[in-house]
């Protein structure tokens, strides 16, 4: 390597690794593990016309964006997918879920969490577009394009998630019953005009039969009688601050080894009360560091 000749101080950055060495590198090769902007959904209330928005049935998978090179968990840490499944995908810059079927998410989480991935098993994984990062033009646009995009790759396992209309509520609620009742987990809600954003925002909204979010575990409550000697219940704070408890929903594996302080779950719920609190909240699992 040459001499640092005038420039020392930048020389001992790039050394110390404080500067990254650019030459030689691609982009997006970063190993950072920030977490990328997302659009996350909101709750569908009475109010909504959903006669504005393009609708599409709610897949229970791990939510991965792909920049072009690198495919990411939605927490930014690298999705650790076989080579040839990488191979397949197209320069655009894609936002969906990695999917393998209704009522499959232990299974597909088990299969994406592995560092060394196993070709028979992505195989079966489907990744279900439903967005373009950055892309211009309002969602119907989009979603025009990601369709071609997915012709123009023909390859199985890359999906179009399919976005429809809805003429009044009747029919939302018609076709919400039909995915339900087919063991899907419900339907999203895009605003059809709405520019490409991130955040959480009603550009995006969710219609599941139960209602699920998330919250940090603060602290265990011991169990008694039966449960005596495990966990009892959870205490957790949801992002705005509010502290309840959460009893139910356990298997007896989750109470022998309850998720850690400071872990992210996942409830369901049916409401509010008056003072803001979850009606009926119920365990459901631990949010993996996706």
């Amino acid at each position: 390597m040459k001499s640092p000749g005038k420039f020392p101080f930048l020389a001992s950055l790039l050394f110390a690794g404080i500067l990254p060495a650019m030459a030689g590198n691609p982009p997006f090769a970063s190993a950072q593990k920030s977490p990328p902007p997302l659009l996350l959904a909101n709750v569908l209330s009475p109010e909504v016309d959903p006669t504005k928005y393009l609708v599409s049935e709610k897949y229970d998978g791990v939510r991965a964006m792909w920049n072009g090179q690198i495919l990411r968990f939605r927490s930014g840490r690298e999705v650790h997918a076989p080579r040839w499944f990488l191979e397949k995908l197209p320069a655009q810059p894609l936002d969906g879920e990695l999917w393998l079927g209704r009522g499959r998410f232990e299974a597909l989480s088990g299969i994406v969490r592995r560092t060394e991935p196993m070709d028979e098993e992505w195989r079966q994984i489907k990744y279900m577009v439903f967005e373009l990062p950055d892309a211009s033009g309002p969602f119907t646009e989009r979603a025009q394009r990601i369709q071609e995009v997915v012709d123009t790759t023909r390859w199985p396992q890359l999906v179009a998630v399919l976005q429809s209309p809805v003429k009044d509520r009747g029919s939302l609620k018609a076709r919400f019953e039909e995915v339900v009742r087919g063991g899907g987990e419900g339907l999203m809600l895009h605003l059809a005009d709405a520019p490409y954003t991130t955040g959480r925002s009603d550009v995006l909204l969710k219609l599941k039969p139960e209602l699920d979010t998330e919250a940090v575990v603060v602290a265990h409550i011991p169990g008694k009688g039966k449960y005596k000697g495990m966990l009892g219940a959870l205490r957790v704070e949801s992002p705005e601050g509010r502290r309840f408890v959460l009893g139910t929903g356990f298997s007896d594996q989750d109470r022998k080894h309850p998720p850690a302080i400071g872990a992210t779950v996942t409830y369901t719920y049916r409401g509010l009360t008056s003072t803001g609190l979850p009606r009926f909240a119920s365990y459901l699992r631990v949010r993996e560091a996706f």
